[in-house]
């Protein structure tokens, strides 16, 4: 008898394994139920979940940079008209501010770990230059307060358009992007200058340090209660409400930027929270209470 040739059977499992495949494929099934490549039925196909995303937001920065105007720099908080950066909500070393550099890093690190580039009488144009210093040191942290100097002007005509501020705390955050991409940013609100106007006004000795030209567009003649007063008053407030709109809007848009929700503009400063030597500024309990804010913020969950 002549023998089959030993390649039918394997052409014929070959087309069987075809057909089913169709079959399965035609059904439906072939992702779930197509057979094994050894025989048995593989079942429905079971992935590992993936591992959560890395967050953005590292709630315990090694290092600390700072920028912005004279509250970061602590002015009249210890002596009249003077800096006193030692005191800084920011960076200070001060145990009775502790600071967020201080709470963060701890004593021994402050020093070699924190910078502050934050500049007396400085309003927003300056804050891309400040932000260029704070990125060469590599931060893993970022505060950002400014925006008080560009409401309190000589006169109304030369507050800073918020346009203008827009563009200035814009470019800031893209030079540091550029040069530290992966630092953090805690962005603070302005403080609210008529409140602190309201809070000092009845000082005899502030009132008479107001008139040496502190703040002049809020602070200006503060016992005038006449209608044009009220209104430069209240057009300095609403300029500070929409700088903080904008900080808010930039920080917003920025993945590893927070916020402070508009706390430090919320802030009812006290007596013994602001300067006694101007009354404008926070004092050494003020400056406590800023660092309790940002803190509150940055280690956030």
């Amino acid at each position: 008898m002549r023998q089959r040739p030993a390649t039918r059977r394997p052409r014929a499992a070959g087309a069987v394994a075809a057909a089913l495949t169709l079959l399965l494929t035609a059904s439906g099934l072939a992702a779930c139920d197509a057979p094994s490549p050894h025989g048995t039925p593989s079942g429905p196909a079971t992935s590992r979940p993936a591992p959560p995303p890395t967050p953005l937001w590292d709630r315990t920065p090694r290092s600390v940079a700072a920028v912005g105007d004279s509250i970061t720099r602590g002015f009249d908080a210890c002596m009249v008209l003077a800096d006193c950066p030692e005191v800084s909500w920011a960076t200070g070393s001060d145990t009775s501010v502790d600071s967020v550099a201080l709470r963060l890093l701890g004593p021994g690190r402050v020093a070699s770990h924190s910078w502050n580039h934050a500049v007396s009488g400085a309003d927003a144009s300056d804050l891309p230059g400040q932000m260029a210093k704070a990125a060469a040191h590599r931060p893993e942290l970022v505060t950002v307060m400014v925006g008080a100097n560009d409401a309190c002007a000589d006169s109304l005509d030369r507050m800073t358009p918020v346009d203008a501020f827009r563009e200035s705390v814009t470019t800031a955050m893209e030079v540091l992007r550029e040069e530290a991409p992966k630092a953090q940013v805690y962005m603070s609100s302005v403080p609210d200058l008529k409140r602190l106007w309201a809070t000092g006004r009845d000082d005899a000795l502030g009132s008479r340090i107001w008139q040496l030209g502190i703040c002049a567009t809020m602070l200006g003649d503060a016992q005038d209660d006449s209608a044009p007063a009220r209104q430069r008053r209240d057009t300095v407030h609403q300029r500070v409400i929409a700088y903080n709109q904008v900080l808010k809007d930039v920080c917003a848009e920025d993945e590893r930027c927070r916020h402070d929700g508009g706390d430090v503009f919320g802030f009812r400063f006290t007596e013994t929270q602001l300067s006694r030597w101007d009354w404008f500024h926070p004092s050494k309990d003020g400056q406590r209470r800023l660092a309790d804010i940002a803190y509150r913020h940055i280690t956030a969950p």
